[in-house]
């Protein structure tokens, strides 16, 4: 039998994990954002999977680590990879139609859509607190969208689209962290994006202006590189039901870094909406820590 104190501290330390994959991912986005203005998005996103690919390379690769690319489920590990690509896709799509607080409204519907696939999939059951955290923290995404209540374009189904492919992402990448290193699901992860997207970089390709565009480009690779492997770790520590929430931080992050780098000043609705997502997740956090001593038997939040 698992021991329920070092079960709790694992999960505490799977939230710890993954509050700071989206805090690079927040840096990520900053990064493309800034890139976005040099260059076609669609070349963002090869940039950042070819760099990826190359800086991943010179720390973990097969000479140094054989068995690398071995793996016991490969469809598993292409499946997972093409579908963080493909919501990468469906979400850039879907802005060049949609309003971004629209469509940042629609992806935060993610959550959902994992806690709802845990169980089936992976007998991950969610209590009922951690319902309610989750649809706090959702409202807190509301409140800083603020979305219109006219009629959704047809491209909020790349929206739609885009959060499913992430929550199946979510649920895979739990799935293989019960058989698979993190350096393998890592490897995978930028190898089939770096491959999928060479076809299409000459038909979008803009030469860099300066090396210091070449180095942002360098960077998005390592920002992705370094948060999705704190992503694969967290999950391997805690369920993708407990996680999700903390996804919503990522907002603090990308106010604080608009403010700095761009020069985005958040309104009071921004400000209000990130305390309620910060709040949803810090009671989290408290039940998790509140019942870390505790010897019962392990029971859903």
């Amino acid at each position: 039998m698992n021991d329920p104190v070092r079960q709790r501290r694992q999960r505490l330390i799977g939230i710890a994990l993954m509050c700071g994959a989206v805090a690079t991912f927040a840096c990520l986005d900053s990064t493309a954002k800034y890139l976005n203005h040099h260059m076609d998005t669609l070349q963002v996103v090869w940039a950042r999977y070819l760099s990826a690919f190359a800086v991943a390379l010179l720390f973990v690769n097969p000479w140094n680590r054989p068995g690398l690319m071995a793996t016991d489920r490969p469809l598993l590990q292409i499946g997972r990879s093409a579908l963080l690509l493909a919501s990468t896709f469906f979400n850039f799509l879907a802005v060049r139609y949609l309003q971004l607080d629209q469509a940042l409204a629609i992806m935060f519907s993610t959550p959902f859509i994992v806690a709802v696939l845990s169980g089936p999939m992976l007998g991950e059951w969610v209590g009922w607190r951690r319902w309610t955290a989750i649809c706090v923290g959702f409202i807190g995404v509301l409140v800083v969208t603020r979305p219109g209540t006219g009629s959704m374009h047809p491209a909020a189904l790349l929206s739609l689209s885009a959060a499913f492919s992430l929550a199946f992402y979510s649920i895979s990448t739990r799935l293989l962290s019960r058989t698979d290193s993190s350096e393998t699901t890592l490897f995978y992860s930028n190898l089939v994006g770096a491959l999928i997207m060479l076809p299409v970089i000459p038909f979008v390709w803009t030469t860099p202006e300066s090396a210091f565009i070449i180095a942002l480009m360098v960077l998005t690779g390592a920002l992705g590189s370094f948060g999705h492997y704190l992503l694969i770790l967290g999950h391997r520590l805690a369920p993708p039901s407990l996680l999700s929430p903390f996804m919503y931080t990522q907002l603090v992050w990308v106010v604080m870094l608009g403010y700095v780098v761009f020069d985005d000043v958040p309104n009071r609705w921004t400000l209000a909406g990130a305390a309620i997502v910060v709040g949803s997740g810090l009671y989290i956090f408290y039940r998790e820590r509140k019942v870390t001593g505790k010897t019962a038997p392990v029971e859903p939040l």
